[in-house]
């Protein structure tokens, strides 16, 4: 009677077994048909490579590469915000000429160069873009940069272009005018990618060079400045 109680639990395991395995196998070909899925994904995003860089310090960092045109909105900002106040900020000790011999010839396309020579000229209230006199000075205090707007098409071979507003005072000070001048300065900015590596440091630069250089490695420029309410600024 023992004998074929357990001939009869054995044939009742048998189906439970084999629903068992089936199940199993079923799952594994779930699991490698997601596992395929996740491969396939892969292999068609982007594929971004890390870089190791050294700092002069003597610290590391891990970087991920990036399109060479592509800018991160804060880059732009910055970029434009410290560029700017470098521009039209003058004394007796930075010269208006300075300014643009120095700043303009890295930061700035070529050809908005006599444009904004211009521009300085204009904010000069006596005109005096050779010289200013002793005691006067000219600072730009900034109050608001906007976020980029994309104005052009971003290519593997064409650079990324983006406007910024700022608004800002261009403050003037004499030496009998202790409270100064305020003038806005609310202005669009245009600028873009470039493909050129910033240049090399003089023998014994000034904060000036030093400042330039800085802003030239993010590997944008200026190309237009217009007025806040310009429709057509382009």
């Amino acid at each position: 009677m023992r004998l074929i109680n357990q001939e009869n639990h054995r044939t009742n395991i048998l189906p439970l077994l084999t629903v068992g395995t089936f199940g199993l196998h079923l799952l594994g070909l779930l699991l490698l048909t997601f596992d395929a899925s996740l491969l396939q994904q892969l292999k068609t995003r982007p594929s971004k490579t890390q870089s190791l860089v050294q700092l002069v310090d003597g610290s590391v960092l891990t970087v991920e590469t990036t399109d060479h045109f592509k800018r991160n909105p804060e880059t732009i900002r910055r970029f434009v915000g410290e560029t700017m106040t470098l521009l039209f900020t003058w004394s007796q000790k930075q010269q208006p000429k300075t300014v643009l011999q120095t700043i303009s010839s890295e930061l700035v396309a070529d050809g908005f160069r006599s444009k904004f020579e211009s521009q300085i000229t204009n904010l000069n209230p006596r005109n005096q873009f050779e010289n200013i006199n002793r005691g006067t000075e000219n600072v730009l205090v900034l109050q608001r940069i906007s976020q980029p707007t994309e104005i052009g098409p971003l290519t593997e071979i064409g650079p990324g272009k983006w406007k910024v507003e700022i608004y800002a005072n261009s403050l003037i000070f004499g030496s009998s005018d202790e409270l100064g001048k305020s003038t806005p300065f609310n202005k669009q900015i245009l600028v873009r990618t470039i493909d050129k590596q910033a240049t090399s440091l003089p023998n014994a630069p000034q904060p000036l060079n030093l400042a330039v250089h800085r802003l030239g490695q993010a590997g944008l420029e200026v190309y237009n400045i217009c007025e806040i309410q310009d429709t057509k600024c382009s």
